[in-house]
This record gives C-alpha cells, sequence and structure tokens, in this order.
C-alpha cells in the first residue's frame, strides 16, 4: 500500500490527443483518479464508456463539456458527473489552459468507445 503524498511531480504522466497532459495520481483496479491539463482550443473526441462512470472536476480554466447533446461550461470549483453509457466530449473553446481532474469507477482504460 502506498501512503505517501501523490503529485504530477511524482505521479505518471502521459500524453494525449493534441498536446494534452495526464498524471495518474491513482491508478488501481478500482479506482482511476487523473490530473490533465488541456492547452487552448483542444478537444476530446466524443466517446462513452460501457463500465465506468466519470466525475470530471474543473481545477483552472473554463471548460465546454458536451453531454449526450447539451453543452455545458465549467469553471473552477465546478464539476460533472458522467454516468456509464452516457456520450460525452470535453472541450477547451476558451484562450487559456485548463487544468481538471477526471475520476473513473471503474478505471476507464480500455472500456470507451466513440461516440
Amino acid at each position: 500500500m502506498n501512503v505517501n503524498p501523490i503529485s504530477k511531480a511524482t505521479a505518471e504522466h502521459y500524453t494525449w490527443g493534441n498536446a494534452c497532459d495526464g498524471w495518474h495520481l491513482v491508478k488501481n483496479p478500482q479506482l482511476s483518479v487523473i490530473q490533465e491539463r488541456m492547452p487552448a482550443g483542444a478537444a476530446e473526441v466524443r466517446h462513452f464508456h460501457h463500465h465506468a462512470q466519470q466525475f470530471f472536476y474543473v481545477l483552472a480554466g473554463e471548460a465546454a463539456m458536451e453531454v449526450d447533446g447539451r453543452t455545458m461550461i465549467l469553471s473552477a470549483g465546478e464539476g460533472i458527473w458522467i454516468p456509464a453509457g452516457t456520450p460525452h466530449q470535453m472541450r477547451n473553446d476558451s484562450g487559456d489552459e485548463v487544468h481538471f481532474l477526471v475520476i473513473s469507477h471503474p478505471p476507464s482504460h480500455g472500456d470507451r468507445q466513440d461516440a
């Protein structure tokens, strides 16, 4: 069991999409917690997860989240729960970076299908 502090400096890093970054803060078979950075103008591909439910929480900046055909703007300090099977897409339509957390149960890797 790892009971040490976890940060971007110590977490496993990966890149995705168009110059986006992710850090696995928690990565185990029951839970995934990822901190991500999305530059201005970047977007995720619209998709859904068969089994994973997710919670997106904006730490800094402003994100556009399209959920099942409806777009909402999330500002720092706001989040949204995405039930399994729900098509969604996060975009950064602003001129600044967006930093956010993605919490998935069970982990969403390998459980994704483009919508």
